[in-house]
């Protein structure tokens, strides 16, 4: 009896692996790409911020101005995205995720053309609060995700997403120190051009801005609707025109398989083959803020807001621990070395997420994946105290210094793991279809606001446990270490089956 259940155990599995579903190659190839822009308009300002920021007098020629002034524009940024993720999700839910999706690209093509075309400090804030507000959408590309995928190639589809803000954000920088101040750069170019004098940093944020537009063109021309209500009105319109409007007191029957749209996610199924689902139309509508905030989606989306503060917080430290001179408690590296370090680990860890990360989290469940990045986080922060130590008995980075170092890298890792994790668990989390864009966007606004408060929270805790000595210079670890226990805790209340697992298995 056993060992038939074992076999037919082993039999389930295999059929399920046997039906795992192709990707959507191009339908992804597009969103991939809108999430491609975001980071690269995001994050092209980074190299000449500082010296823009100067330039526009806001500083009245303090130098030591220049942090405050600069980190307005930065958290002007995460604040508007925190703002408006929420609204454009529910807007999604309503009127589609095309139409959402295309005013991404579009309205932050316009965002960067503003940002270049000034030397007003107010100017640059309001245009990176634009930035902000398209930005924003990036929550309606998951749940694009979600509804073109399914149980079986889900997590392949997610991983990739850490792998485009990875690389856009590798190269937004890249283009921003090399294209700024071209007239200085190339005088015998640009220097004979007024724009180029008169406006230093138009050219790397014209750049930006153009592949923003590329991607809004494409977008246009090939990403197709997802939301079921959305894709439903279309048929009504071209079925009975486009002046019909459906009777809202009626139902409407749904297939359970739609070649319609045709994503290549699931097998082809007719009417007769498939059987119908009836449903009532209140139930194709969005849920209320009070029917969304389930226990599901509480605990998910908590859990995802702690971790969105515990890795923002691990960036920051990274760098200062690394910046901190040695007799300060860090390791005295110089910008080469840090740009190094981080540039291998970059490169390793986008190389994991695309080749490991998809079969990880079908061989173990996203829950699993997302509770060993938070113990492994547990593991990287007090790594920090060790490497502190070591480095003051030696008085310089030896080889025992290296070999931490090159632990606590290898560990951070599954940082990104931890992410797309818990983006296929919110999504799971959702009601009910008709909810999916709210629920990712109230992930994604409490995401930002995390991410707008660590980096100060995290460095000036780093900076008074050095100053006053607390905890021997390591109490941010201690307290991030808390942060990450608490996460743990959370994340045992997760589901350790996903909602379409759990059909499989009925």
């Amino acid at each position: 009896m056993t060992e038939t259940a074992t076999i037919n155990e082993s039999h389930r599995k295999e059929a399920t692996h046997a039906k795992r579903t192709p990707l959507p190659k191009f339908q992804l190839f597009i969103v991939f790409l809108i999430q491609f822009s975001e980071p690269i308009t995001a994050t092209v300002i980074y190299p000449f911020i500082n010296q823009f920021v100067r330039e526009t007098g806001v500083t009245k020629g303090d130098e030591r101005r220049t942090g405050y002034y600069a980190g307005i524009i930065e958290s002007t940024f995460f604040v508007t995205e925190a703002l408006t993720v929420f609204q454009w999700g529910r807007l999604s839910d309503r009127l589609g995720r095309r139409p959402v999706l295309l005013l991404g690209p579009f309205g932050l093509s316009i965002a960067m053309i503003s940002f270049g075309l000034t030397n007003t400090f107010w100017v640059l804030v309001v245009s990176r609060c634009i930035q902000g507000v398209f930005n924003g959408n990036i929550g309606v590309s998951k749940s694009v995700i979600a509804e073109i995928t399914d149980a079986t190639n889900i997590g392949d589809a997610f991983s990739y997403i850490s792998m485009m803000w990875g690389v856009g954000s590798t190269i937004g920088p890249i283009m921003g120190g090399l294209l700024s101040r071209p007239a200085i750069t190339w005088p015998d170019t640009f220097s004979k051009i007024l724009l180029f004098r008169n406006y230093p940093y138009f050219l790397p944020c014209a750049a930006a801005a153009f592949l923003a537009l590329i991607t809004g063109v494409i977008a246009f021309l090939g990403l197709k609707e997802t939301l079921p209500s959305a894709v439903t009105r279309l048929k009504s319109k071209k079925r009975f025109g486009t002046g019909a409007i459906p009777d809202p007191n009626s139902t409407t029957t749904l297939l359970t398989c739609s070649t319609d749209i045709n994503y290549g996610t699931g097998p082809d199924c007719s009417p007769m083959e498939s059987g119908t689902v009836t449903l009532t139309s209140k139930y194709e509508q969005p849920p209320s803020l009070r029917e969304l905030l389930t226990p599901e989606v509480v605990v998910s989306v908590g859990t995802y807001m702690l971790l969105c503060f515990i890795d923002m917080s691990g960036q920051v430290l990274r760098p200062l621990v690394y910046s901190t001179s040695i007799k300060n408690g860090g390791l005295g590296f110089d910008p080469y070395q840090i740009g190094f370090v981080m540039g291998a680990w970059g490169v390793a860890n986008t190389t994991l997420q695309v080749l490991f990360l998809g079969r990880l989290i079908r061989r173990f469940g996203p829950r699993n994946i997302y509770l060993l990045s938070q113990y492994n986080y547990l593991i990287s922060l007090s790594l920090y105290p060790l490497m502190g130590y070591l480095v003051r008995q030696s008085g310089s980075v030896d080889g025992k210094v290296w070999t931490v170092i090159i632990i606590q890298l290898i560990v951070q890792m599954t940082n990104y793991m931890g992410y797309t994790s818990m983006m296929i668990l919110i999504i799971d989390a959702a009601p009910n279809a008709a909810s999916l864009g709210a629920t990712n966007g109230m992930a994604q606004a409490v995401g930002c606001f995390m991410r707008s408060i660590a980096p100060s929270a995290a460095s000036s805790l780093f900076s008074i446990s050095l100053q006053k000595q607390l905890a021997g210079g390591n109490m941010v670890f201690l307290v991030l270490m808390g942060v990450s226990l608490i996460g743990i805790r959370m994340g045992l209340l997760l589901p350790k089956h996903l909602k379409s697992e759990k059909r499989q298995e009925i």
